[in-house]
């Protein structure tokens, strides 16, 4: 039997825990900027359809067989649209149904948004390929301890708040992958195309995870 998509998924993750997402006004070179992230050991990238024309820069991407996929995603238009643009992977900051049934439906990895354990079932019984625990600052690493003991067979990606001096904890307490942000993909190191202070930055946040 092939796996599906969801166990691919986190088979990716727990091989390459981090995802870069992208909040940039612009995005000069999507490619470029993922081969900067990759080169820095950062293989996974997340635009955001807080980015204007979002979908335009991921078939860019999409093109050259990065692994790229969208966050943001609120409603079943935009996962169409994300997955139309070749999106790898769906990522949503709460609960949407409609969304996970698009992702479901194009056999596309869908990550769902929670933060109480509720929600994190929920997600979970969605279908999600992992569920993200959004704001992770809230409750801090030791949270994600907390939430395996009921949830051991969830995946769980911690995102908000993620930085190099505490993503090692996250994993450590049980993140399968966090999410980085700003302190990686800068929007102003983004929209100056300063590739190589990206992957410097790349670099010192998966060495920082490495050392967990």
């Amino acid at each position: 039997m092939n796996p599906t998509p969801a166990a691919l998924a986190r088979a990716l993750l727990a091989a390459s825990p981090v995802i870069a997402v992208v909040r940039a006004p612009r995005i000069p070179d999507a490619a470029a900027l993922c081969s900067a992230l990759s080169a820095g050991g950062i293989h996974l990238t997340e635009l955001t359809f807080t980015t204007p024309d979002v979908t335009t820069h991921l078939r860019r991407a999409a093109r050259t067989g990065w692994r790229v996929g969208v966050g943001t995603v609120l409603t079943a238009e935009q996962a169409d649209r994300a997955i139309g643009a070749g999106a790898r992977f769906l990522v949503t900051p709460g609960l949407r149904p409609e969304v996970a049934r698009r992702a479901h439906a194009a056999r596309v990895p869908v990550v769902l948004g929670a933060l109480t354990p509720t929600e994190v079932l929920r997600a979970h019984e969605l279908g999600a390929a992992a569920v993200k625990v959004f704001p992770a600052r809230a409750f801090g690493p030791g949270y994600f301890k907390d939430l395996r003991g009921p949830f051991p067979d969830i995946p769980l990606v911690a995102s908000g708040g993620v930085n190099a001096g505490n993503a090692g904890e996250f994993l450590a307490q049980g993140a399968l992958a966090v999410c980085a942000g700003s302190e990686v993909v800068a929007p102003e190191a983004v929209e100056a195309g300063d590739w190589a202070e990206i992957t410097r930055r790349a670099r010192a946040f998966t060495e920082a995870c490495a050392d967990r």
